[in-house]
């Protein structure tokens, strides 16, 4: 199943985000911890590749990098149990979900959805597809280094929902679809972007990108 979803930016038909997942992320922007995950969408135009370039956008001041690590479907799932929804992933990428913080500072303060801060062109590097069997998602460090500095080092143990909860979750409520990616949320480390800045992600010793801020 894993081969033909290498190209799953080109497959798949939207990108489901989890927001507050991590304990000390949630604090560190001084956020409730939630009770059910958090969810918003990104189109597949927000996709970059690994080697591309990162748009800040003139209506922001304060653009954010948030790593993340991203699930990739392989069956659609629609009213899938917990207990069998793993079966439905394919796969694996390394991403970065990339954020207007002030954009969506106002936008909650307005109780306004966050869609400007969101959802721009380039507002989702994504690394190359990783099968299934190489990444255990209950234990998987994610690391980001910001001109080749350590930002954000975290681990999926820490999720606040792990990730056959976030799957049976998200699908209970909207159909997924072979290609879509799932991106489960960021550890703490979150901060400025400025034009010139290289990105690198990983998950160690199993793949790893490199990103461009202009």
């Amino acid at each position: 199943m894993s081969a033909k979803f290498v190209d799953f930016v080109k497959t798949g038909s939207k990108i489901v985000c989890v927001g507050r997942n991590y304990a000390k992320h949630a604090k560190e922007l001084g956020n409730a911890l939630p009770k059910t995950p958090i969810l918003f969408t990104k189109p597949t135009t927000c996709y970059v590749k690994d080697g591309g370039f990162i748009r800040y956008p003139s209506i922001t001041n304060d653009l954010h990098y948030e790593v993340e690590l991203g699930v990739i479907i392989g069956d659609k799932a629609s009213q899938v149990p917990q207990n069998k929804i793993m079966s439905h992933v394919a796969g694996y990428a390394i991403a970065i979900d990339i954020t207007c913080r002030d954009i969506q500072e106002q936008c909650k303060s307005e109780r306004i959805p966050w869609t400007m801060a969101k959802c721009l062109d380039t507002f989702c590097p994504v690394g190359s597809f990783v099968p299934s069997h190489e990444i255990d998602p209950y234990n998987t460090e994610i690391i980001l280094k910001q001109n080749n500095v350590i930002k954000q080092q975290g681990n999926t143990k820490d999720m606040i929902f792990n990730v056959p909860s976030l799957l049976e979750y998200i699908n209970r409520h909207i159909t997924l679809l072979p290609g879509d990616l799932v991106l489960t949320g960021t550890p703490e480390g979150v901060g400025p972007l400025k034009r010139g800045d290289e990105l690198h992600v990983a998950i160690p010793k199993v793949t790893q990108a490199t990103f461009y801020v202009e």
